[in-house]
């Protein structure tokens, strides 16, 4: 095979590259990756037998726009018989000037990243590929964005229609990728028994490999910082970490992870541990490592993660540390479990902190971001009805979930890589703890569900009732440093910039928001001595997070640096480091990072 006609197969490829040429045994990767794919079916219902307008390897049959109109008004939608005739004309127009193109040997501009290989240019043939896929995608997203109806459903039809058209790139088929298809040559077949080879382990592991998950081990290659876990309950261990400098801060801070995930995010290699940071700037650090649910634990409620885990938390780091106020943290769904503390302690005249962190954490769920294509009425009783007594929402659909959001960067491109072109994934320590799954209790998740996602309750004071007591945010008065990340498509940051009128009611005063560049996790995880991004600051906290915007001052670095200032200004005097983790009370259980947090989530499902 050579570049001029690089669709004929060489006869010195074995005789299975005919079965892996075949597109329909790529397309066929989502069913053999039923769980991994299996959250895409609610959100994909909305075109269940809509085909792209062009055959050949990207798709078959032909555009039916009677089928397509009969199922948006199943959704409540609508699409003007007017806007499609015009984009059906406009696509006949482009597809004939592409055709005509293709036929005297022009080569059709390509700007999707994924198709900018020299490859794809170098043949007439894969050049065309590439462009009426660009062409039917743009055709496919205009008629999305021409659909009439409520924001929500515009919103799923769209995400839906770009899950299809991510799926059906040229890029992830052999037959149509030429770069995968020069590196079987090129490597005498190796590359495409290496690819299956991957494929197989990763079938059995049942999710698709981004990183090399051999590389790292919990307590040895991250989550490794020293300590002691304290104790434990049935929902979490708590981890006291061994101080590294001679003085300390009198007031301990405690960190609560999100359950979501695991812990060690924040405690990933030395040199980019927020956790090992915080130690070396002299304070005391409390974490709480979250259990991955099992049966024993699959009726546990949001309550029990507020009082019996959060509250419970904050009296036993008083307790060892002897101090009537701590500081706390909490990142994401951790943050909203401990703004629910804390408010439930303040109704029970508690006043337990002598500082509050929030990092990229919703209290205002208003505009939720990308998240909220999988939440509606429907969706959620379905997940009531079979979790929402007792049952377990598994790890490995979250996982799925969050990957769907950026289907190129955490699904395709893999595909591409791991099983069209051979490539051994690299040992990345972010996208390893990102592969390393948690179940969560089907009670306390459809709650999360319900009242934060769908109703939007916690925000109204007084509305909801924990553990016995009426939650009012506003009764959080300690001084607040709120952190969001601009791009962040979990928790967008207009989202976060809410909670600066929803705390502190009466001293508003006492927040402080503080904007960083990058996303939900790369924001966050910005170790100050590595000097990257940057972050902006306004003291002033507009009414209007875009005003905010507008005067804030940009800072090139590390917002950690910022949040470090912060954090010593409540930390309280200066006094000699304990020497020994705990109390008579609270002795050490295990070293840290303790048995919670290296449970597997299909382990125990």
């Amino acid at each position: 095979m050579n570049k001029q006609n690089p669709q004929q197969p060489s006869p010195d490829v074995p005789a299975w590259l005919a079965q892996m040429s075949d597109p329909k045994f790529w397309a066929s990767l989502p069913s053999q990756f039923q769980s991994q794919f299996q959250h895409l079916q609610p959100a994909l219902q909305a075109f269940p037998n809509m085909a792209f307008p062009f055959g050949g390897a990207a798709g078959a049959g032909q555009f039916d726009p009677s089928s397509l109109v009969k199922q948006l008004g199943e959704l409540g939608a609508s699409l003007d018989a007017a806007d499609m005739v015009r984009l059906q004309q406009d696509y006949a127009q482009q597809f004939s000037e592409l055709w005509q193109a293709a036929m005297s040997a022009r080569v059709p501009p390509v700007t999707d990243r994924r198709l900018s290989a020299p490859a794809w240019q170098e043949s007439s043939y894969f050049a065309f590929q590439a462009a009426a896929y660009q062409l039917n995608s743009r055709f496919l997203l205009a008629l999305a964005d021409a659909v009439k109806g409520s924001d929500k459903v515009r919103n799923r039809v769209r995400f839906a229609v770009q899950q299809m058209i991510d799926a059906m790139s040229p890029a992830n088929f052999l037959a149509t990728n030429p770069v995968a298809q020069q590196k079987v040559i090129e490597t005498g077949g190796e590359s495409l028994t290496k690819g299956i080879a991957q494929l197989i382990a990763d079938l059995q592991k049942g999710h698709v490999s981004q990183t090399d998950e051999t590389a790292f081990e919990v307590g040895k290659d991250v989550g490794a910082s020293e300590g002691s876990v304290i104790y434990e309950n049935e929902l979490f261990q708590l981890i006291q970490y061994k101080p590294l400098t001679k003085t300390v801060h009198a007031v301990p801070l405690l960190i609560v992870p999100p359950c979501i995930n695991k812990f060690y995010i924040l405690d990933l290699q030395p040199q980019n541990s927020l956790v090992r940071y915080t130690v070396e700037q002299g304070h005391t650090v409390f974490l709480i490592s979250w259990r991955n649910a099992d049966a024993s634990v699959d009726g546990a409620t949001w309550d029990q993660y507020v009082d019996g885990a959060v509250a419970n938390a904050i009296h036993i780091v008083q307790e060892v540390s002897k101090q009537p106020q701590i500081n706390a943290l909490g990142f994401c769904v951790g943050g909203t479990i401990l703004s629910c503390a804390l408010a439930l302690l303040a109704a029970r005249g508690e006043d337990p902190v002598s500082s509050l962190t929030l990092l990229t954490t919703f209290l205002d769920f208003s505009d939720t971001g990308a998240i909220d294509v999988y939440i509606d009425e429907m969706q959620l009783a379905m997940r009531e009805q079979m979790i929402g007594k007792r049952g377990l929402m598994a790890g490995r659909d979250f996982a799925s979930a969050f990957s769907s959001l950026r289907p190129n960067d955490l699904l395709w491109n893999y595909v591409e890589s791991n099983y069209l072109k051979g490539e051994a994934p690299t040992a990345f320590d972010l996208l390893y703890w990102n592969a390393d799954s948690t179940n969560l209790p089907g009670p306390m998740f459809c709650y999360y569900l319900r009242h934060m996602y769908l109703e939007n309750a916690l925000k109204d004071p007084g509305r909801l009732t924990v553990a016995g007591e009426k939650i009012d945010l506003r009764k959080i008065t300690a001084p607040a440093f709120i952190y969001a990340s601009r791009e962040d498509h979990i928790v967008p940051w207009k989202s976060a910039y809410a909670t600066v009128g929803l705390i502190n009611a009466s001293r508003r005063a006492n927040n402080r928001f503080v904007l960083g560049a990058s996303g939900h996790i790369a924001g966050v995880i910005n170790p100050a001595s590595k000097n990257k991004r940057n972050y902006w600051v306004n003291d002033k906290l507009e009414a209007d997070p875009d005003a905010w915007f507008a005067k804030a001052k940009e800072h090139p670095g590390s917002w950690w640096t910022e949040w470090a200032a912060f954090l010593g200004k409540h930390g309280g005097r200066k006094v000699a480091a304990p020497k020994a983790a705990g109390s008579a009370k609270y002795r050490q259980i295990e070293p840290a990072p303790g048995r919670y947090v290296k449970v597997k989530a299909d382990q125990v499902i």
